[in-house]
């Protein structure tokens, strides 16, 4: 963008040569809300432009029209279409890429004559804005100045007077227009998000926005400082009434707070912004205390976090974790998760599961929306059969329980190596602490004679240093010795490594509890590739007989 060329009292010099194109953003709709520059520029150009529908009304020049002058020119940059279809060869796009081709060559034309052009545009010229479509065509020719201005994300938010965002919530800007699932998906997993470009897309928005739990959050702004503005809560509007100028706002969570739920996060300066609650883990009290206190039931969520951080987590489990009330589980699964203003910690040891679940189902009877945390995915070796086991028995069979997948370690583990999954393939757990080792032989055994690929999880810990070498003896009685094995420790950790092994050569003593083990068929290859690196991947194909 060139620097702009002005007289001392900010005014717009003439210039010898070329003209200098100006994109102005005129703000929401309200004329006064227009900035200080954004009317000098209008004063001082020679040449007015304006996009608008065919109907030739734009929004735009009725904002500044108190600062339009008689000899201005005014360019009408009028849409060929706006939503309806088109006979134009190149379609839809086609037609708009050659109207704004049309579009900039008449901008030109009065550039090249050394005329000043103001674009003038409601909102800001560079949010979602007719301008950027002449600026991407003519900023690199011309000295070009943008002019921002108030965008309707923000006018929005002033008239409901609720905050967009606060302290470490991320706000998510969306157009309307997206499928209906991408919406779902990033409604639920963002804090706070404002939905754009409603009119016809509003029933896709209406249904996005209750998939992902957030309906009862989120207002309706229709208009805003403009004449008929509107604002009420999104699940009252009739779908009929809705124009294109309309918002959603999924406002900040944090700002409901009461000011006595907060308080400065371990570490944190009492003035800054950051600020959480954290409990400290006393299930005995907190029991106690639920018991005391019976209310509507709330409901438990069990989330699956991935095999480690927060690029392994779906969207739907962070909108889950973003709406609890409190957060239930094993300290190293709670550490995982953002510090968030307002909500309740209670973090345990990693072998009080069923107290954990029960803890989780007393607050969740207190009217409480509980997030219960486990690593992978809950279904699997997790939380989510110690919450349900526990949700069957009175008195908390009407508490509501649902359960959200994660990526689990088994894929994790394999996704690194390569594809040693590929094929049919069984998951067992080599811990003997809840079921007797008897029974993880004989399923080793049927396992193996089968001619599955294996996942092994909980292969060994500072109390279990056997299990692996019977398991290694046990396999090769199936298994041929150059078998391949991947030991997969701390996958998505700061200490991640990947290694492949013989069968034979096995070392129980490189496996600990933050490893995970797979096992190859007869059919999986351990395949060394030109760069140096190691594949591993089991066929699909079976050979017949």
């Amino acid at each position: 963008m060139s620097e702009q060329q002005a007289t001392g009292d900010g005014g717009v010099a003439a210039t010898a040569g070329p003209g200098r194109l100006y994109g102005v953003g005129l703000g929401p709709g309200d004329p006064s809300l227009m900035t200080v520059r954004a009317v000098e520029v209008i004063a001082a150009a020679d040449v007015i432009a304006y996009h608008s529908a065919r109907h030739g009304r734009s929004i735009a020049r009725s904002i500044a029209a108190a600062h339009l002058r008689p000899d201005h020119i005014e360019e009408a940059l009028v849409y060929p279409v706006t939503t309806e279809s088109t006979d134009h060869p190149g379609g839809y796009r086609g037609a708009l890429d050659e109207f704004y081709g049309s579009a900039a060559a008449r901008l030109a034309a009065h550039l090249d004559a050394g005329r000043t052009v103001a674009v003038i545009s409601e909102g800001d010229p560079l949010f979602y804005g007719s301008y950027q479509h002449m600026h991407k065509r003519l900023a690199h020719r011309y000295p070009t100045e943008v002019i921002p201005g108030v965008t309707s994300i923000s006018a929005a938010a002033a008239r409901l007077g609720k905050p967009l965002a606060e302290a470490d919530e991320v706000l998510t800007i969306l157009p309307g227009t997206l499928p209906e699932e991408e919406l779902t998906a990033r409604l639920a997993s963002t804090d706070t998000a404002v939905v754009m470009k409603l009119g016809r897309t509003f029933p896709t928005v209406r249904r996005a926005m209750e998939r992902s739990g957030r309906l009862p959050e989120a207002q309706y702004v229709e208009r805003a400082t403009m004449s008929g503005e509107r604002t009420e809560k999104l699940a009252d509007i009739d779908a009929e009434t809705v124009p294109y100028f309309a918002v959603s706002v999924v406002p900040s969570r944090i700002a409901d707070l009461p000011p006595a739920t907060t308080a400065p996060a371990a570490g944190a300066d009492a003035g800054s912004d950051s600020a959480a609650v954290e409990t400290p883990a006393s299930p005995t009290a907190d029991n106690e205390k639920a018991s005391a206190s019976p209310a509507l039931p709330g409901e438990v969520v069990v989330v699956g976090t991935g095999p480690a951080g927060p690029l392994w987590l779906t969207p739907e489990s962070r909108g889950a974790l973003a709406a609890a009330e409190d957060l239930v589980g094993y300290t190293t699964y709670l550490d995982r998760v953002p510090l968030r203003p307002g909500q309740r910690r209670h973090a345990s040891d990693n072998k009080v599961e069923s107290e954990r679940a029960e803890l989780a189902l007393d607050l969740a009877r207190r009217g409480r929306r509980v997030a219960v945390v486990s690593g992978g995915d809950p279904g699997v070796f997790a939380m989510a059969t110690a919450v349900l086991e526990v949700a069957s028995q009175d008195p908390y069979r009407a508490i509501p329980v649902r359960v959200l997948p994660g990526v689990t370690a088994a894929n994790a583990a394999a996704a690194r190596a390569g594809a040693p999954l590929g094929h049919d393939y069984a998951v067992i757990s080599l811990s003997d602490r809840l079921k007797p080792w008897e029974v993880i032989a004989e399923r080793l055994h049927a396992a193996a004679s089968a001619d599955l690929a294996l996942a092994l999880y909980n292969p060994g810990s500072r109390s279990r240093t056997w299990q692996v070498g019977k398991a290694r003896e046990l396999l090769l009685e199936h298994r041929a010795p150059d078998t391949p094995v991947i030991l997969a420790r701390d996958i998505g950790g700061p200490e991640e490594s990947v290694r492949t092994v013989r069968l034979a050569d096995l070392d129980p003593t490189q496996v600990d509890m933050r490893t995970l083990l797979i096992i190859g068929s007869s059919q999986t290859q351990a395949v060394r590739r030109d760069d140096g690196t190691e594949i591993v991947w089991t066929p699909r194909r079976y050979p017949e007989g």
